[in-house]
């Protein structure tokens, strides 16, 4: 593990945040420029494997991306440190470590990351020259204020996947953020179509770009030589099965009457819980909780799964939600049910199909365990047309065009 020196530099002074217009004129010859990322993210990269890493990971291939996540506060990190790893190839992640003082003063953690970060490029010429022309990308709209402008950057992403203020305990400056941050972006993603309608009248140059998947790792679960693990084998079928985040965006009510519907079903959990208390979380004989697995382990689960459940309740956590396990349980070719989460409807109907109350959620979930074989066909052939890596390189040429006027930048060394 590598650590930053942060008190071997001096702060560097506010810099000035070229306009678009102007950063072509002073970048526009370099065709060649060294692109790299510079990524804020809410969600921390070992964390459940979704967009960000799906994204992060394909754009490593021809940029370094330093990952910087929310910091961590402890009382013997009385001078503030970088954890600095490699998690993937090409990408590095960074943890702030920060004195528990400073966890109710946001902005002054903020502007301690922002210290530590620019003395961690300053460190190692190798450093420096990577990180010499970066796009600031943004998941969270909370570093904004104290980050844009700071480190010479080119360009500005704002990758919205998540209404973020509607969630549980978000702060209440995040929606003035977004506005500065949408202000400042050079080009704005969204993760859902609801989501881009909310972002479109508010910025000239936003795009949508929903969930891919990775083909060839959830066509594993239709594999003779993948193994279901014991601890889903061992669970008596049918089985109704989910694997996510277990958090306030769930419709908790609708898994206890799934569960007390048909006692011969069994409905099995896979993910971490987060924002909710487990012990609320409902019990029955024939509801398995597993915890959190590795992406790695996903495909072998969803072998496992009769029916594939998108259980969400409707509420303003999941309004603009897209979820990204829809086309990973398409490409495994296993039957879908969900809640009327209105992105689902719109853009997965009928492969998934839809219940509108909890009473109808069981009786769809009757008719998916005799799911046609036309119908998990149709899901397998759009998850084949949906790839993250076709996403991503659409994507990529949009940043591009944005931040280098349609430049391609030569492919940058690693990291």
């Amino acid at each position: 593990m590598e650590k930053s020196r942060p008190d071997n530099f001096s702060s560097a002074e506010p810099q000035q945040r070229l306009a678009p217009q102007q950063r072509l004129i002073k970048h526009g010859s370099t065709a060649h420029s060294e692109l790299s990322l510079i990524v804020h993210s809410h969600l921390r990269w070992d964390f459940v494997w979704q967009r960000p890493q799906q994204i992060l990971s394909r754009l490593a291939e021809r940029y370094p991306v330093l990952f910087v996540e929310e910091p961590v506060f402890t009382e013997e990190a009385a001078q503030g440190q970088l954890e600095v790893a490699a998690v993937h190839a090409n990408v590095l992640r960074v943890i702030p470590r920060l004195t528990a003082a400073l966890r109710d003063a946001r902005d002054a953690a903020q502007t301690r990351v922002r210290d530590l970060l620019q003395d961690f490029l300053r460190s190692s010429e190798h450093l420096t020259r990577r990180f010499q022309q970066p796009v600031q990308w943004f998941y969270t709209p909370m570093p904004a204020p104290v980050m844009l402008g700071q480190f010479g950057e080119i360009g500005v992403v704002y990758d919205c996947m998540d209404e973020l203020s509607k969630f549980r305990f978000a702060p209440a400056e995040l929606i003035e953020r977004e506005i500065q941050l949408m202000e400042a972006a050079d080009v704005v993603f969204t993760g859902g179509y609801k989501l881009y309608e909310a972002k479109a009248c508010k910025h000239d140059n936003v795009h949508f770009f929903g969930c891919g998947v990775d083909v060839a790792h959830f066509q594993k679960a239709q594999s003779p030589a993948t193994k279901v693990p014991a601890d889903v084998a061992a669970v008596p079928g049918p089985v109704l099965g989910f694997y996510g985040v277990i958090d306030e965006r769930l419709d908790y009510e609708l898994l206890r009457k799934l569960a007390a519907a048909r006692s011969d079903w069994s409905l099995v959990m896979v993910g971490p819980v987060v924002k909710v208390d487990p012990a609320e979380l409902p019990r029955a004989d024939n509801i398995h909780w597993l915890g959190q697995k590795d992406f790695s382990e996903l495909p072998a689960y969803v072998k496992a799964f009769d029916v594939c459940l998108m259980p969400f309740a409707l509420n303003e956590a999941t309004e603009y939600i897209n979820p990204t396990k829809t086309l990973e349980y398409m490409a495994a070719a296993k039957p879908i049910v969900s809640t009327a989460v209105a992105d689902v409807i719109r853009n997965f109907t009928p492969i998934v199909r839809v219940a509108h109350s909890h009473e109808q959620f069981v009786q769809t979930v009757t008719e998916a365990l005799a799911a046609e074989p036309e119908l998990l066909a149709q899901g397998v052939a759009r998850a084949a047309a949906s790839t993250w890596t076709a996403i991503v390189a659409e994507m990529e040429q949009i940043m591009c065009n944005a931040v280098l006027g349609g430049q391609s930048p030569a492919v940058a060394g690693a990291v």
